[in-house]
């Protein structure tokens, strides 16, 4: 029970930190990384953001279910 709690710690601050990084569309990290560069250069930037939202909507799922298991035990 007690792993399962660090383990909801964890996920939550990944969630968080996550959700953080993607602030919008042309404000996220590839805009703070290029400066908008991406508007002339093409969307090659996008890559980093497509991964963190990725893994964001994992972290979130495992949040979820981690909830759940809690929540019965």
């Amino acid at each position: 029970m007690f792993v399962l709690k660090i383990l909801h710690f964890i996920i939550a601050i990944a969630v968080i930190v996550g959700v953080l990084l993607q602030s919008g569309k042309s404000a996220g990290l590839s805009g703070a990384i290029d400066g908008g560069a991406t508007t002339f250069f093409g969307k090659s930037g996008r890559k980093m953001e497509d991964k963190i939202s990725k893994a964001t909507t994992i972290a979130a799922v495992l949040f979820m279910l981690n909830s759940l298991i809690l929540a019965i035990m």
